[in-house]
């Protein structure tokens, strides 16, 4: 990171996440026998050790991630906010300890493998361009968009896939936050379109899934144990 470049995370992880199964939320189940959220969070601290980290998490986790953190030994600085009733509040939450100064990046807790390439991709794009920047991967699969009558083909070439982190002139994205929720917000980058914010696509990776389904997790441990033998 370039001198006097200002760089900060919100991740959230406020939700239930129960369609991941187990007893535990999923950005607390293990992966490699640390939680999910310890992962995504390291996974920054090692980007930038000066990054400013700040975690959403719902009010009744907060005493959870305190008791994994001691038995974990996890000693990762970072800030911890309770989240809202969407993931629209429980950003804005987040955004109440984020400076106006530099670029934040908003990030799912549940992509634990995002790599220091891509966040960099995405941070140095956001301060060089003064935009909001997402990183998108291209579809594979055959889609169909439904129809009053049925449905129709659409063509995969014109459609990318979303995914985090986020990146955004903070005091921007700070003041697109001040407008009302909206359900058409699907992600961060829809409320700072809708506020006027340009944004700008930016390439990114296969192995940066968000971890969902019981399925996920399975292959979450194996992707792990594959790079941790490397």
């Amino acid at each position: 990171m370039s001198s006097g470049r200002k760089q900060s995370v919100i991740i959230v992880a406020g939700g239930k996440g129960l369609r991941a199964g187990g007893e535990l939320p999923k950005q607390f189940q293990l992966i490699g026998g640390k939680p999910m959220l310890m992962h995504t969070i390291h996974a920054f601290h090692h980007y930038d050790r000066r990054m400013y980290i700040v975690v959403v998490l719902s009010e009744e986790a907060h005493s959870l991630w305190q008791e994994l953190c001691r038995h974990h030994h996890f000693v990762i600085p970072h800030t911890t906010v309770t989240g809202g009733e969407t993931r629209f509040h429980s950003v804005k939450n987040g955004l109440d300890e984020i400076s106006e100064e530099g670029v934040v990046g908003v990030h799912d807790a549940a992509r634990p493998f995002v790599t220091s390439r891509l966040i960099k991709r995405c941070f140095n794009t956001a301060f060089e361009n003064r935009c909001g920047v997402i990183p998108v991967i291209e579809e594979v699969n055959s889609v169909r968009q439904l129809t009053e009558t049925g449905s129709k083909i659409i063509d995969r070439k014109l459609l990318r896939l979303v995914q985090t982190p986020q990146v955004f002139p903070a005091k921007e994205l700070k003041k697109a936050y001040e407008t009302g929720f909206d359900t058409s917000f699907t992600d961060d980058a829809s409320v700072a379109e809708k506020w006027g914010m340009e944004i700008q696509l930016v390439e990114g990776e296969g192995n940066n899934i968000k971890i969902t389904t019981p399925l996920d997790m399975v292959f979450a441990g194996y992707f792990y144990q594959c790079m941790a033998n490397r």
